[in-house]
């Protein structure tokens, strides 16, 4: 008969150490697993019930360690940390590697009218402004109206600017006007980001003490949050929309792509979905989830009230967000 699980795991943690790149790497591998999108509600429900039973002192009899790691990165990839709501099935990191092989494989492949900028650019920030708010950090929650401000903003900033990269690029070499999409969308990345979550930079973001217990919340927290996803989301681009490019600029001059065109679009697709299944997890783990800041870097109010109530606590710890 096999021993009962023992109470004593901390699943609030990730399995592996987040105090080195490896240990985050391992984690978001779990995280953005693209295999989880296929799983049914029942599913995710069935790994939610596990986590609460197990925090709650209840095991199901049977249940490996194995298996309750498993239930809690199934959990992880579809409800958001912080309201514990499920999140919209696209705005998933989870769902990062088919929705921008997608999306990315068609910006490279359609860039050289406006018209066809001008679309995949827009498709490409509505999926990232879904992303962006999904995996937004705290719990407080967007008006419509914000909301639709937000959005029409990112976007439209976004557009502008391929099209500003998209007429500078007129004038340079075929080869530079390829990575006209991934200009345009790191600058966007910098445009959306901040845009989607301005109300966190209004009214800041939780922080936590060691154990967990809420202390306030920071804008300062929120700008560095923001300034580490943008920079991951920047990552996670450079080898997709970097590499592709050169090896179809290369694949074009040879017979049986002049002979068959229409093998463009499904090659470079494939070329970009193998980037992202290893770049969005390790992008991801360029940057602790929990991240941290000296209460010194917090607000001068925030900083007083710590100091009150918790004068031992000399770091406070946030959500960053994805």
């Amino acid at each position: 008969m096999s021993e009962e699980l023992p109470l004593n795991i901390n699943i609030k943690e990730p399995r592996w150490d987040q105090g080195s790149f490896m240990g985050r790497a391992k984690h978001f591998f779990m995280v953005t697993d693209p295999r989880n999108v296929l799983l049914s509600s029942q599913t995710l429900d069935d790994a939610k019930v596990v986590m609460e039973n197990y925090r709650g002192g209840i095991v199901k009899p049977g249940l490996t360690e194995d298996e309750l790691w498993r239930a809690k990165y199934i959990y992880d990839s579809a409800f958001h940390p912080d309201t514990g709501e499920k999140m919209f099935v696209i705005g998933r990191m989870s769902a990062q590697v088919p929705m921008n092989m997608s999306i990315t494989g068609s910006m490279l492949t359609f860039y050289r009218t406006t018209p066809a900028v001008v679309f995949w650019q827009w498709v490409n920030q509505s999926f990232n402004a879904v992303v962006n708010y999904t995996n937004r950090s705290g719990d407080a929650a967007m008006t419509v109206n914000q909301l639709g401000v937000a959005y029409a903003s990112a976007t439209t900033g976004a557009v502008v600017t391929a099209l500003g990269f998209k007429a500078l690029a007129s004038r340079l070499p075929p080869i530079v006007s390829r990575f006209v999409p991934f200009a345009a969308v790191a600058a966007a990345n910098c445009i959306n980001i901040p845009f989607m979550r301005q109300r966190e930079l209004k009214y800041g973001i939780p922080v936590m003490d060691e154990n967990g217990n809420r202390l306030g919340e920071s804008p300062n927290a929120a700008k560095q949050a923001i300034v580490q996803v943008v920079v991951s989301r920047i990552g996670m681009a450079v080898p997709a929309m970097a590499i592709p490019p050169v090896i179809m600029n290369a694949l074009e001059k040879k017979a049986f792509m002049k002979r068959f065109p229409i093998l463009n679009a499904p090659i470079q697709v494939g070329l970009v979905g193998l980037c992202l299944v290893f770049a969005t997890p390790l992008c991801c783990a360029l940057f602790p989830q929990k991240s941290s800041m000296s209460v010194s870097g917090l607000e001068a109010d925030l900083q007083e009230r710590i100091r009150q109530n918790s004068p031992n606590t000399t770091t406070v710890f946030f959500n960053k967000g994805l």
